[in-house]
């Protein structure tokens, strides 16, 4: 039954169409939808009200952060993997994969990691992910706790598909998983959307809320038993990454720093790519669409682009500091979506244009939060395959061209 008090909240915010079509639903229904909206955070909506204002500081100072390049890496790759094989076969590392959506994109209404990017054999995403994580197992003799964010959309098809594929031969006793945090969708007035008469719109609520939905899931003591201290965390999309590799972590550790983050030169200075640069004297990210005239044309003491490193979201951090900004709250970030909705009749409707917002937070703001950063340079072609789109710039056919380049049988 809804208690008198969300239904004060939903008068007082002008929500009443959430409940247009409540009396419609049996009671297991009533029960789950009641959950649903004694969970709906309302602030939402004063975010949407000042989302104009978000990020926007006149004031900001932005400044170039250089980067570790290859070069300097390779002088010093050996005391780098030194360092990061004692501290992967003492189970200091985890890793931490971003799983929890859709490859909609692609034209596949499964699980990303489920899509096959094979084209004489079968080669699915997670496969190429576990299989470069077991290229650092047969390094060090040990297996990396691979914790996997899900979502509600996708939990239950991932777990059953790693399970059916018996985990591409990874060790199951490593593999963990944790359900990302959702968020509601909003039309362009400000009214929560419903995907059905008793459900709300929901989304994964950015790759920003991967460690609150650790804390949440309560695999911090799990982390602390196993003697876990850093997390690498990266993303579904990019099928050549390298995760957890020793030279990676030796560098991260021997560094001081409480993160690092994998960059790779950008193609054109107009790339649409975060950036790595300094914000106010803290490590940042600048987004594409952020970045100046002025910016993109500036050099460096090399006579180099200055703002030349862009982010491949494979990023590492320390968990000690992450606690200490855990109840530090994150900007949330507003972006235009195709968002599928019931009308006022209670017809559902697919938009083919986007219809309203979605609210995310953003692990570019995490490096913001901490003291500093490495910025570690990698070879793109090597290591940078992103699958996003079904055609076109970062899309399966390049991603299937890169993986060739590097050998691997498709």
């Amino acid at each position: 039954m809804l208690s008198e008090s969300l239904i004060e909240k939903i008068n007082q915010y002008n929500q009443n169409h959430l409940l247009k079509f409540y009396d419609e639903l049996d009671v297991n229904q009533k029960i789950d939808y009641e959950k649903q909206l004694e969970q709906l955070d309302f602030d939402y909506i004063e975010i949407y009200k000042n989302k104009d204002k978000i990020g926007q500081n006149e004031e900001d100072v932005y400044l170039p952060l250089e980067a570790m390049t290859i070069d300097e890496i390779e002088e010093q790759r050996n005391q780098f993997e030194e360092a990061g094989i004692k501290a992967l076969k003492e189970c200091k590392v985890g890793a931490v994969l971003l799983a929890g959506g859709q490859g909609t994109r692609l034209g596949f209404d499964k699980p990303k990691g489920m899509f096959n990017i094979g084209v004489n054999k079968e080669l699915y995403i997670f496969e190429r992910i576990i299989t470069n994580m077991l290229d650092v197992v047969n390094i060090t003799g040990c297996y990396i706790p691979l914790f996997i964010m899900t979502s509600e959309i996708n939990d239950e098809q991932t777990r059953a598909f790693l399970e059916e594929k018996n985990y591409f031969g990874y060790d199951k006793e490593f593999v963990f998983f944790f359900v990302q945090s959702m968020a509601p969708g909003m039309s362009y007035d400000g009214k929560f959307y419903m995907e059905a008469k008793g459900r709300l719109s929901l989304s994964p609520n950015g790759n920003g809320g991967w460690f609150s939905s650790i804390i949440k899931a309560d695999l911090i003591s799990k982390m602390e038993k196993m003697g876990v201290e850093w997390l690498n965390v990266f993303s579904v999309d990019n099928v050549l990454q390298r995760i957890a590799d020793p030279a990676y972590v030796g560098a991260t550790i021997l560094s001081g720093y409480p993160s690092s983050a994998k960059v790779v030169k950008k193609v054109r200075p107009d790339e649409r790519v975060g950036v790595m640069c300094r914000k106010n004297g803290r490590p940042s990210i600048v987004e594409y669409y952020e970045l100046t005239d002025e910016m993109m044309q500036a050099k460096d003491s090399k006579g180099e682009p200055a703002y030349n490193y862009g982010v491949i979201l494979n990023y590492m951090f320390r968990i000690k500091e992450l606690l200490q900004i855990s109840d530090n709250s994150m900007t949330t970030h507003i972006v235009e979506k195709k968002i599928p909705y019931i009308n006022e009749k209670g017809e559902f409707v697919s938009p083919k244009e986007p219809n309203g917002y979605k609210f995310e937070t953003l692990i570019l703001d995490m490096i913001n939060m901490l003291d500093d950063c490495l910025v570690y340079e990698v070879e793109r072609k090597r290591e940078f395959a992103p699958v996003k789109n079904k055609e076109g710039v970062d899309s399966i056919e390049t991603a299937r061209e890169l993986l060739q380049y590097n050998g691997v049988e498709i």
